[in-house]
């Protein structure tokens, strides 16, 4: 058994993964806070 790539370093695609994840958080996150914003207004 060859241990070539280090285990520490997530693969390619769970990276690009994690980064959508965390940029649709922040697109979570700022509608909620519009839509709060709006629903007070009204």
């Amino acid at each position: 058994m060859l241990w070539s790539d280090p285990e520490n370093e997530p693969p390619e695609e769970l990276r690009e993964t994690q980064v959508m994840l965390r940029r649709l958080g922040l697109f979570l996150a700022l509608a909620m806070v519009l839509a709060m914003i709006v629903i007070g207004v009204r």
